[in-house]
């Protein structure tokens, strides 16, 4: 059984009148069935408007896709699913014909007979074209409802009973799968209420199946199929978001069923979804996407939102870490997937449906960042397309209906409370800011601070160090296999070390990450200003690649068609680089006369898909010279079957050498030529497949083993050895340790380009500082690398074995930074002693700073924590010196010869806090059971927030890992203090009551019965 809307309840809904809309949790209490919806009219806000208008433009480029022999818009790629961005236009005040590029009745026309066909043509309904299959049909039938919908006084009686037999009958069939896979979807597979979430969570797959029975569910409530239908959706959409262990426990009730029945676990317990073996925040985004989708059929038809729309287990988490990873364009940065980036059409309906739907102010602002760029990006070649750079044609319909579908949730919100107000861009950066280490099977530490974004990953094919100022995802590429400060994403890690440091629990944000590669170790470490340090011993010829995006796109900031450069020597506007043309290319590359037995091509960066692959490489002395290589003997860093070095040397224009499939990313990949003996030579000549090089190196040596740079190709637009370089001004690098200077070519950064170098490289946000001719810290071990910057000192053991080293630290106009630990006064500032572990990074902020007389030395300054800082003269005459804690007023103290003097902060916490639990993960997460206030409020160091339970209230920290625990300490307030046990767990699963317990990861709290109580603060002392 289906309901078929009447005529007057469609015109209510778009435009005559009004329609009633009853949202579980979005309406008041008072409103209900009897609520008048204002729909239809005029955009009802600025960013609805840019939907319309982005809308109408892009009914250009459908309006090219439409089959005038067939009369439809095509059945390839779902082409089809115009029809819903049509219907939108055609059913709202405004449409414009010049814009469209079409006159509306055509469109009309265009649109009516399409979904009358589709309809007909479904497997539902008797069809043979498409349909019931759930991947990817049931994604582009939920489009092709809404689109029926919104024109069902135009259909015909035939039209509207196919779309009605379509929800119905899809909505059974996806039932009648239960938990088991779609036959008609190939080797695509749910399996998301069993686990089955490393490499490839299914989140994704699990929303095809609520999206295959909300239109049921939605236009058929009476059928009897349906209470069955509700209960598939409900089991699908609650285990959707996956839970950690210890969230299980969570009694919360959602569309009645208590969370504790979910089973599935498809995410990392750090909160990410891994999609095709990599972190892909669209696939994390599809959460939102689906609920999108959904959620407006239910809106539509006049029927209650279900709960889980509105209250998904574990969703606030995932959301949490799409904040964490947000550019300043509203989409997520991708630092391992490339080809879901810059889709902008793609990405506005997770924003839209977490704005207006959930009221989330701060998705409004990513909303409204977005709706900003998608104009000057639709009128980017190719014109009209709302899927560009890393997307296909295909992706166009989806993303119109998409923007139509984020249109409509406009409309509703606005006759439901009004618009959202976005946050401002201030508050969104407090908000977002934070580290997260989301573990080695991930492979991704990120910090974001409200200047800069950043991130050390060590996924295999995608090993880079990310660095994004200002969060401008038109800056720098950090995606897929672009490299990042290392000289190829294809390094493989053989260890990682990585530390994080939270303000809650250290007073500061900050990470540390030490890679070991087969040849050698890399670091890198960020900080609260955004700032980070890159360092090296030198892994390949090369180093410090960074790419720039140069486009001309008016209306993106910094995308105005060319780039200037700061160096020392002065400053150079790089235009764009011209696309290279399709096909092979021949390279004449001369350089000065040099006599070397061995030649090489060395890659710095591939074609993007294919790699290196050359037809000929030939030496010669002089444009008329002999062949050299022809006598000598070609290797290669790698070869494909068939296609060996030898190849390339052979003189068959037929033959070839190319690179081998696993190395096409690589960007490091060679050719080399020995000669046989020292020959001299001034020039190369390579022949180049359609696999051609975007930028290499000529390099020539005596034994194989040492190379020289001869020449680059193409030649630098900049080169520089001033040691810095500002970058449009919008980011700055100082270099230090390399003897290679600095160069651009085209929209490639190169840090060090030459030989391979030991590399440290200080990245700025602001590079109107530049140039930094202050005198550096140094350490007495070559392994430990030092930086002072914004205040932190930066200290990176490039090695193996544990390190003692004493750094020599400068001061600045008389004041000594004073950082944890032992430090002695010099004449030029002051000497840390330090220790570190194999292969650790540290960062240390100045706690105090000291001003001592000039040339007195010997003043050994002992940093406890960030409050306490124990002072001891030298035998002799007491010591006067100005101390200043961090944030504080300095104060004048004098020493004793031989004394000592402990100086307290006042206001200042001593960080590192000794509390296991503070600032960490706690359970149950968001939604929480009746009565229950956020447990994070007991962890948070803040005396003004409290947990309160409720009745029978549970909450978990989680700890990270397993560790020794010592007291666990409870401080109530309000009441009371309530009969609780406290429990511990090494899995998140089963527990056992304190003390009985040994090493655990995660703390329970239970109470026992009500209290007035809340719980301001669980401390979780470390053990021994």
């Amino acid at each position: 059984m289906s309901i078929e809307p009447s005529r007057r309840r469609v015109l209510q809904a778009f435009g005559v009148g009004g329609l009633a809309l009853v949202a579980t949790g979005l309406v008041s209490p008072g409103a209900g069935a009897g609520e008048t919806a204002e729909w239809g009219g005029e955009a009802p806000d600025d960013v609805a408007a840019t939907y319309q208008a982005v809308l109408l433009r892009h009914t250009r480029w459908a309006e090219q896709q439409f089959d005038q022999g067939a009369g439809i818009y095509p059945a390839k790629d779902f082409t089809f699913a115009v029809v819903l961005g049509n219907a939108v236009l055609l059913t709202r005040d405004g449409y414009d014909a010049a814009a469209a590029g079409v006159e509306r009745d055509v469109l009309h026309r265009h649109t009516i007979d399409t979904i009358r066909h589709f309809a007909r043509s479904n497997l539902v309904t008797g069809g043979t074209e498409w349909g019931r299959r759930l991947f990817f049909d049931t994604t582009f039938q939920s489009y092709f409802q809404l689109a029926g919908r919104l024109l069902w006084n135009d259909l015909d009686a035939a039209t509207r009973a196919n779309l009605n037999e379509i929800a119905s009958g899809q909505a059974a069939y996806t039932a009648g799968l239960g938990t088991s896979d779609d036959p008609m979807s190939g080797d695509w597979t749910p399996r998301g209420l069993s686990g089955g979430y490393v490499g490839d969570t299914k989140l994704e797959e699990m929303g095809v199946y609520t999206q295959a029975l909300a239109p049921g569910i939605a236009w058929a409530p009476g059928d009897p199929r349906a209470a069955a239908w509700r209960e598939r959706f409900g089991r699908w959409s609650r285990n959707e978001a996956g839970l950690p262990p210890a969230d299980l426990a969570n009694p919360r009730v959602v569309d009645g069923v208590p969370i504790s029945a979910n089973t599935a676990e498809n995410l990392y317990d750090t909160f990410l979804v891994e999609n095709h073996g990599s972190f892909g925040p669209h696939y994390q985004e599809e959460l939102w996407r689906t609920s999108g989708r959904n959620a407006l059929h239910f809106l539509l038809a006049g029927q209650p939102l279900p709960e889980v729309l509105t209250a998904q287990p574990n969703g606030e988490r995932l959301w949490h870490t799409m904040l964490l990873m947000a550019s300043d364009a509203g989409e997520p940065l991708m630092p391992m997937v490339a080809d879901r980036e810059h889709l902008y059409g793609r990405d506005v309906l997770p924003l839209a449906f977490r704005a207006q739907v959930l009221g989330d102010r701060y998705a409004a602002r990513a909303e409204a960042q977005l709706a900003a760029r998608l104009q000057p990006y639709q009128a980017y070649s190719p014109v009209d397309r709302l899927t560009k750079f890393s997307g296909e044609p295909k992706y166009e319909p989806e993303a119109r209906a998409e923007i139509a579908i984020s249109y409509l949730l406009h409309e509703w919100r606005a006759s439901h409370g009004g618009p959202v107000r976005p946050v401002s861009q201030a508050e969104f950066d407090a908000y977002a800011v934070g580290t997260r280490d989301f573990g080695a099977g991930p492979g991704l530490l990120a910090h974001r601070t409200s200047t800069a974004w950043a991130a050390a990953v060590s996924k295999p094919g995608y090993t880079k160090f990310a660095w994004q100022p200002h969060h401008d995802d038109w800056l720098f590429g950090v995606s897929g296999s672009t490299p990042m400060f290392l000289p190829s994403t294809a390094l493989k890690v053989v260890e990682r070390h990585t530390a994080s440091w939270t303000k809650v629990r250290d007073g500061f944000d900050g990470t540390a990450t030490v890679l070991k590669f087969d040849h050698g170790y890399a670091g890198f470490a960020t900080l609260p200003s955004g700032a980070a340090v890159y360092a090296t011993t030198g892994l390949a010829a090369g180093e410090g690649a960074v790419s720039v995006y140069n486009l001309d796109m008016p209306g993106m900031p910094g995308l105005t068609g060319s780039r200037t450069y700061r160096t020392a020597e002065g400053a150079v506007t790089v235009p764009i680089t011209p696309t290279p043309p399709a096909g092979g290319r021949t390279d004449e590359v001369a350089f000065p006369a040099v006599t070397a037995r061995y030649v090489r091509m060395l890659g710095v960066r591939p074609d993007p898909t294919y790699g290196y692959s050359l037809w000929s490489f030939e030496v010669r002395d002089g444009m008329r010279g002999t062949d050299l290589a022809r006598a000598g003997t070609a290797s290669a860093s790698s070869v494909s079957p068939d296609k060996e070095a030898k190849y390339a040397i052979d003189g068959n224009t037929n033959t070839r050498w190319a690179v081998s499939t696993a190395d096409r990313a690589r960007a490091d990949s060679w050719l080399a030529v020995d000669l046989g003996s020292p020959r001299g030579f001034d020039r190369v000549k390579l022949a180049w497949e359609a696999a051609a090089g975007r930028r290499y190196r000529i390099e020539t040596s005596s034994d194989g083993i040492a190379w020289t740079a001869a020449a680059t190709y193409p030649p630098p637009a900049v080169s520089t050895t001033g040691g810095w370089l500002d970058v449009d001004g919008r980011a700055g690098f100082t270099v230090t340790g390399s003897p290679n200077p600095i160069t651009v070519t085209g929209d490639q950064i190169m840090l060090s380009d030459g030989s391979t170098a030991p590399l440290q490289v200080e990245c700025h946000p602001d590079p109107r500082t530049l140039p930094v001719a202050a005198p550096r810290p140094a350490a007495d071990l070559a392994a430990v690398r030092t930086s002072v910057l914004d205040g932190h000192l930066v200290l990176l053991n490039l090695s193996g074995s544990a390190a003692k080293a004493t750094v020599a630290l400068p001061a600045t106009a008389g004041v000594v930074s004073l950082y944890r630990g032992d430090q002695v006064t010099t004449k030029d500032g002051s000497a840390l002693t330090v220790s570190l572990g194999a292969a650790e990074g540290r960062v240390e902020p100045a706690w105090f700073t000291v001003r001592v007389a000039a040339g007195k030395t010997g003043l050994r300054a002992s940093v406890v924590d960030a409050a306490t800082v124990r002072f001891t003269a030298p035998a002799g005459a007491p010591v006067r010196l100005r101390v200043q804690p961090v944030g504080e007023r300095p104060r004048q103290i004098a020493i004793p010869g031989g004394g000592t003097v402990t100086v307290t902060a006042r206001t200042t916490r001593p960080y590192p806090l000794e509390d296991l639990a503070v600032g960490a993960t706690t359970f149950p997460a968001e939604p929480l059971p009746p009565g229950m206030s956020a447990p994070s409020a007991a962890v948070d160091d803040d005396e003004r927030t409290s947990w309160r339970p409720g009745t029978d209230g549970r909450m978990v920290v989680d700890l990270g890992a397993v560790r020794p625990l010592g007291q666990v300490e409870l401080t109530w307030t309000g009441g009371r203090a309530p009969d609780v046990t406290v429990e511990t767990s090494v899995d998140g699963r089963t527990y056992a009551p304190v003390p009985s317990s040994g090493p655990a990861r995660y703390v329970a709290v239970r109470v026992h019965g009500t209290t007035t109580a809340a719980l301001t603060r669980l401390r979780v002392h470390p053990g021994s």
